[in-house]
């Protein structure tokens, strides 16, 4: 029976340690950006709730908010072309019938199965030759292509499992096939659409080293990148500053998982159910 305590106590002492460590960097991150140089300096690791300094928030704002905007339209865009186009391809592959739709199918699919750092230097001689380097469009299409096998390969997978006879009866109502897949197949595929967007959004928002190379410019650079970069800037340079643009870089995602979750958590449960 005490044996029994004892490996109870264990466990939970692991579990607690394991959260410690996994919170307490965020932790460390929101003390940090309420500390002036010197409480920084004197005390490390610990929060100082004798001066808590919210201008380090002031000073970081007006340097991190266009890089999340950047951030913001890049990943909006990109999606918004990943579902358009994903669905589209989606539909056809599910509902229609034409000679060498497999091998097509299977060759898209396959893309998947390349590593991106292979097409990256052919990926930004196109963006050169094209003239879309220093532009965002740099990152939007080559965006778009990236997750565009991902999104077909679920959508077509729902899209199969909606009932024909939904389809056909909308067909014989008049209706069109954008409008089928509009009104009709989209919002049965709720769930499977919140997924796709919001695994598309996560990897357009981290991506580091495309919009490295491929954008110079400050003004337009991304939230990853330019946060890389805030640390040559004047008054920033603070480690306090520096920690209060991380915590404002941090909202937009938050955000999105406050609102975003439930519909993502559907998704995978959904996915699950018909795997």
């Amino acid at each position: 029976m005490r044996s029994n305590r004892t490996a109870e106590f264990l466990r939970y002492a692991i579990v607690i340690a394991l959260l410690a460590a996994t919170f307490y960097p965020i932790l460390f991150m929101l003390f940090t950006s309420v500390k002036s140089t010197g409480s920084f300096a004197l005390n490390f690791f610990l929060p100082d709730l004798t001066a808590i300094h919210f201008d380090n928030y002031m000073k970081a704002a007006p340097n991190v908010l266009p890089y999340i905007w950047n951030s913001v339209k890049v990943s909006v865009l990109s999606v918004a072309g990943i579902l358009f186009v994903g669905s589209g391809s989606a539909y056809i592959f599910a509902r229609f019938r034409f000679p060498g739709k497999e091998i097509l199918y299977q060759i898209l699919i396959s893309m998947m199965m390349i590593p991106s750092i292979l097409t990256f230097v052919p990926s930004y001689l196109l963006m050169r030759d094209l003239g879309l380097l220093n532009t965002h469009y740099a990152l939007i299409l080559p965006g778009i292509a990236l997750g565009l096998a991902f999104a077909v390969l679920l959508l077509r997978t729902f899209f199969e499992s909606i009932d024909q006879g939904l389809i056909e009866a909308a067909r014989i109502d008049g209706a069109k096939e954008f409008r089928i897949l509009i009104q009709l197949v989209l919002p049965l595929t709720i769930p499977m659409i919140s997924t796709v967007g919001i695994l598309s959004i996560l990897r357009t928002w981290n991506d580091f080293l495309w919009p490295l190379v491929t954008l110079s410019k400050d003004s337009l650079r991304t939230l990853p990148v330019g946060l890389a970069f805030m640390v040559d800037k004047p008054g920033v340079s603070q480690f306090t500053v520096m920690m209060a643009g991380y915590t404002i870089a941090s909202v937009p995602l938050i955000i999105l998982f406050l609102f975003a979750m439930k519909p993502f958590m559907d998704g995978i449960n959904a996915g699950a159910i018909k795997g």
